[in-house]
C-alpha cells in the first residue's frame, strides 16, 4: 500500500571509480572491497537513524526523517571510508548526494521527486565529495549549514529550473576546512538562448532550461511537418552551454551564421552563435518550418 510519507532527506552513496577496480583488483577482490565500504556507509547510515531502502550495484540507498540526520550520516561515511585502502594501498572513496523533501513511502521503497534530486546530487558529486541542494542546507543546523559551500547551479535532466548545489566539508581539521573554503570570484551570469519558431518567442535560462520539440503536442515547440519525428529533439542546458539533442528518425539540419549547414542523427551539439535547425530535412528542401536561435553569454 503506497503511503504518503510527508518529507524525508533520501541519501545515496555510491563507491567511486568502481569499474576500475574490477578491472584492477579483478572480480572476487572488487567485489569484496566494494562489499566492506557498502557495509560501513550502511552502518553509519543505521546509526544515524537513517533506514537503508536498497543497496543497487556499488550504491546504497538511505532514507531519514531529517536533513541533519541525513547529514550527519553522509559526514560518517566519509570520514570512515576514508581510512579505507584496497590491498593495492589505493586510498577508496565514495560519492554522497542527500536531499531533503517530499516523499511516498510503498512495500519498503521510497519514490518522488527527492529521489530523483537525491540520485542526481550523488552523481554530480567527486568521489569524496557531499553534495545536497539550497534547499536541504537551509533545514539544516546552524553548525552543519557553517560547513556548506555554494557549488553554483546545475542543470537536473527532468527539471525545468537548475537547483542550487552546495558542497558539505566533512574534513573536521581547520586546516583542510580553510583548503576547501568557497572561491570567492561571484557565479557567472546565466547563459541563455533565444529562440523563434513562427512569430513565438522562447527564451532558456536559469527560469526555463529544457525545450522539447516533435509532432507530438506534448513537446514545447509543435513540428507540423511530417518528416518530423514525435518526439524530434531537446534544447538541454548544462551549466553554461546549451545542448541539442536529437531523437529523430530523419534528423536534425542545423546552421550556423556563415557555416555550412551540419546534420544530427541522434548526435548531441553545442549551440553557439545564431543560427536556424531543420526538422527532418536539409533547410534548402523546405525553409517553411525552422526554429532560429540566437546565444548569449
Amino acid at each position: 500500500m503506497i503511503q504518503p510519507t510527508g518529507s524525508l532527506a533520501v541519501l545515496f552513496a555510491d563507491v567511486s571509480s568502481s569499474t576500475k577496480m574490477y578491472d584492477v583488483l579483478g572480480n572476487a577482490e572488487a567485489q569484496a572491497t566494494i562489499e566492506r565500504c557498502l557495509a560501513i556507509a550502511r552502518r553509519a547510515c543505521e546509526e544515524c537513524g537513517g533506514r537503508i531502502v536498497k543497496s543497487i550495484g556499488d550504491e546504497i540507498m538511505a532514507a531519514f526523517p531529517a536533513a541533519d540526520a541525513a547529514a550527519q550520516a553522509a559526514i560518517e561515511i566519509q570520514l570512515r571510508v576514508s581510512a579505507q585502502r584496497t590491498s593495492r594501498g589505493t586510498p577508496i572513496t565514495m560519492h554522497v548526494g542527500f536531499h531533503f523533501g517530499p516523499a511516498i513511502e510503498n512495500a519498503g521503497d521510497v519514490f518522488g521527486d527527492s529521489v530523483n534530486v537525491a540520485s542526481r546530487l550523488a552523481g554530480f558529486a567527486a568521489g569524496g565529495q557531499i553534495f545536497t541542494s539550497s534547499q536541504t542546507a537551509e533545514e539544516l543546523s546552524l553548525a552543519l549549514k557553517k560547513r556548506t559551500r555554494d557549488q553554483d547551479a546545475q542543470t537536473l535532466r527532468g527539471k525545468e529550473q537548475d537547483i542550487r548545489v552546495f558542497e558539505l566539508i566533512w574534513q573536521e581539521s581547520e586546516d583542510e576546512l580553510t583548503m576547501m573554503t568557497p572561491r570567492s570570484a561571484p557565479a557567472a551570469t546565466p547563459a541563455t538562448v533565444t529562440l523563434r519558431h513562427g512569430t513565438r518567442d522562447i527564451e532558456l535560462g536559469a527560469a526555463k532550461s529544457v525545450l522539447t520539440m516533435g509532432r507530438d503536442q506534448q513537446n514545447d515547440v509543435v513540428i507540423a511537418d511530417r518528416k518530423a519525428s514525435r518526439l524530434h529533439a531537446k534544447i538541454e542546458r548544462r551549466r553554461d552551454k546549451f545542448v541539442l539533442i536529437d531523437h529523430s528518425s530523419n534528423g536534425t539540419y542545423v546552421t550556423l551564421e556563415g557555416e555550412a549547414e551540419i546534420i544530427l542523427r541522434r548526435e548531441e551539439w553545442v549551440l553557439r552563435g545564431r543560427g536556424s535547425m531543420s526538422f527532418g530535412h536539409a533547410y534548402a528542401d523546405d525553409p517553411g518550418e525552422v526554429l532560429a536561435f540566437s546565444c548569449s553569454e
